[in-house]
């Protein structure tokens, strides 16, 4: 008799309609894993645009103060204010300039594997960046030396506005880029692996293109 209810009870289960039948534990089967798809675009090339985005914006302000103060003045320079070294900043540009084609250089090392061409590249790229800001603080102290200071002159205040801040992005970029010099010494990048360093020499290629602007406005108008 125990035995035919049991047939009973196993005759009953198999009626039951599959998706009516409980599941592990009385509750409903566990949902299959659902395939994340992955995002259009990383964190981190994410943040570095929106970061490159707000300092366009921020020198797109000191820029156009610099025009509404060259418009609006009759003599620019102001009289008895020291010219700018516009020949020795001239081959300055182009040292930097030379630092983004070596910059770009280095990504594309990593990307092919080679190492030993990827920390040469860093290196020259460091060595231009800080060849370009010692020209610059040299030039500067000059110019100070003859009279150019931030309260001698609107002239004065906004040249060493605009020119100051962007040697303290290339002072930024250049520590930025020494600390990734230090990782490919470690063998952190690979073909696989490159995505920091292709954020700095993102950002190292924007502070570059800022300065042929910079120089335009401010030694060449």
């Amino acid at each position: 008799m125990a035995q035919s209810a049991k047939v009973r009870r196993l005759n009953a289960a198999e009626s039951v309609p599959a998706r009516e039948r409980p599941g592990f534990g009385g509750a409903e089967p566990p949902v299959p894993p659902v395939r994340r798809t992955p995002p259009a675009i990383e964190n981190a090339r994410l943040a570095i645009m929106m970061l490159i985005g707000a300092e366009a914006m921020f020198f797109a302000g000191l820029i156009g103060a610099f025009i509404v103060f060259r418009v609006g003045s009759p003599v620019w320079p102001p009289p008895f204010q020291p010219r700018l070294p516009v020949g020795v900043t001239g081959v300055n540009t182009i040292i930097l300039l030379a630092s983004a084609f070596t910059v770009r250089r280095s990504v594309s090392a990593a990307r092919s594997g080679d190492g030993a061409r990827l920390r040469r590249a860093l290196v020259l790229t460091a060595v231009l960046g800080g060849t370009f800001l010692a020209v610059q603080g040299y030039e500067w102290a000059r110019l100070i030396h003859f009279g150019l200071t931030v309260s001698s002159s609107v002239y004065g205040g906004l040249f060493y506005t605009l020119i100051g801040f962007h040697a303290a992005h290339v002072v930024a970029a250049l520590v930025w880029l020494l600390v990734v010099l230090g990782l490919a010494r470690r063998g952190r990048f690979s073909r696989e692996r490159h995505t920091g360093l292709a954020i700095c020499a993102t950002y190292w290629i924007f502070v570059v293109a800022l300065w042929p602007v910079l120089y335009g406005l401010i030694y060449l108008l």
